[in-house]
């Protein structure tokens, strides 16, 4: 819990899960602009828990009692197979804003049903490699006007790509690759006028380090082998 540990550093899902509280507040009359603006800009501008909980303590939060605050527990990282990593619960962010500006969803959060982003002469970056799904399929809904949003997937993930460009476009070379079984579909639908959407699939970084260690096992025996030559023609 926050309380418990508030010196802990504070990822960028916890600082989006805040910033959606206020924006739900701004629309219900909890907040007026100038508090939103207020509190919005001390959540990016937090670094820990303990800065971050008081932001919204005083204000309710879906699905929670009032006076409750916005939790902030991180997600563990994702073990095993693709069934434990399609949770069926709700996702941590549903939404990406970016004008003139930037976002980031990354690192180990649970992708909703449907996730909504916009970016107008900005960027967004929506990395799933350490995700968890909030269903066998979800849809990232991507709208980019004069500026642009890609999309990591891991292997295995399928992905379907629907989106419409006009002076733009989606880039499609992912879509229609087979999934692993079992694996999430990820739809990518949306509209781009003036700027782009690309999806590019990358290894996580358990797949990373298994590949640094098979590399550097097969340098090795290399080496080995290289040494063990050497050694027989020096005695020669």
């Amino acid at each position: 819990m926050t309380d418990d540990a508030p010196e802990l550093r504070a990822s960028d899902a916890d600082r989006e899960r805040v910033a959606e509280v206020l924006r739900d507040a701004l629309a219900e009359g909890r907040l007026d602009m100038a508090e939103f603006e207020e509190r919005l800009d001390a959540t990016y501008q937090a670094r820990t828990y303990g800065e971050l909980a008081p932001i919204t303590r005083d204000l309710p939060v879906a699905g929670r009692a009032l006076g409750d605050s916005v939790s902030l527990t991180k997600e563990p990282a994702p073990r095993g197979s693709w069934a434990e990593r399609i949770t069926g619960r709700e996702g941590s962010s549903s939404w990406g804003v970016a004008v003139m500006a930037g976002f980031q969803r990354k690192g180990h959060w649970t992708v909703p049903k449907r996730f909504q982003c916009f970016t107008f002469w900005g960027g967004g970056e929506i990395d799933l490699r350490e995700a968890y799904f909030a269903d066998r399929e979800v849809e990232i809904n991507c709208v980019a006007i004069m500026g642009g949003v890609n999309i990591v997937v891991p292997p295995g993930v399928e992905v379907v790509v629907r989106g419409i460009g006009i002076m733009g476009g989606f880039d499609s070379r992912e879509d229609g690759v087979p999934g692993e079984p079992g694996a999430p579909r990820v739809i990518v639908s949306g509209f781009a006028f003036w700027g782009g959407v690309g999806v590019e699939r990358k290894p996580t970084r358990a797949q990373r380090r298994q590949q640094r260690e098979v590399e550097g096992a097969d340098r090795g025996m290399l080496g080995h082998g290289w040494g063990h030559d050497q050694r027989r023609r020096d005695t020669e």
